[in-house]
């Protein structure tokens, strides 16, 4: 637990200064292209509010197991935006001679940065969860389960043939027919995405209580029916 806080507080503290460093930057790119005062600080706001809205869109869709190409679009044209304003800035611009088409460019961003954020905020959302998961378990509740074939009777005309009986042979009893124990619950094969699911589900248990996770456990956190214990459980 130690090392994973470790691992998330480097991953912090790299994300602050990354974050600081490239804000400065396109403040200071935005001011050289002419865009003073609260404009040039509006800037950086736009350019990282439009590479987290890719990003958290790019990640939804690739955890429902669609096409993320739209998404990816966007985020790399903000990061773009980003990289640029940090190479731009490192002396290899002239910030009292700026070009003409950087002045175009950067009063251009707010406009292709407000469309392409309107496509991400209006696109239709995907579920988190795979659709497949959804029809699996929909099957697992409504098909049948297999009814076993009649019980076997023994043969009685196999006898041998010295076998002589005693006396009138009395009138064969109706022979009760074995009930078939219950089915057990059918094991669905779970797609992929849901198995990482099951599993980082299972390993947060084992690493906060140090015991294996129950399969029902785990499922009831997946918000899988009872029925589904079977199948979340081949997968622990």
């Amino acid at each position: 637990m130690r090392a994973h806080l470790a691992r998330v507080d480097a991953v912090i503290v790299q994300a602050v200064i990354a974050g600081a460093l490239s804000f400065s930057h396109l403040h200071d790119l935005a001011a050289a292209a002419g865009q003073d005062g609260w404009k040039a600080w509006a800037y950086p706001v736009s350019v990282d509010l439009l590479l987290v809205a890719a990003w958290r869109r790019m990640r939804q869709l690739q955890r429902a197991g669609q096409a993320a190409g739209g998404p990816r679009l966007w985020f790399l044209v903000a990061l773009a935006a980003s990289l640029g304003a940090n190479v731009a800035t490192a002396g290899l611009l002239d910030v009292d001679d700026v070009p003409a088409w950087l002045r175009v460019t950067v009063a251009g961003w707010p406009a292709v940065a407000f469309f392409g954020g309107t496509l991400l905020a209006h696109a239709p959302h995907a579920p988190e969860t795979p659709m497949a998961r959804t029809s699996l378990v929909a099957d697992a509740e409504t098909e049948p389960h297999a009814v076993p074939s009649a019980v076997d009777r023994p043969d009685r005309e196999a006898l041998p043939s010295s076998f002589t009986a005693p006396g009138p042979a009395p009138e064969p009893a109706a022979e009760p027919v074995a009930t078939p124990p219950p089915a057990s619950a059918a094991v669905v094969a779970l797609p992929p995405a849901l198995v990482d699911r099951v599993r980082a589900l299972a390993e947060e248990h084992r690493s906060a209580t140090g015991h294996p996770a129950d399969p029902d456990v785990v499922r009831a956190g997946l918000g899988l029916p009872p029925s589904m214990t079977a199948s979340v459980a081949a997968h622990l």
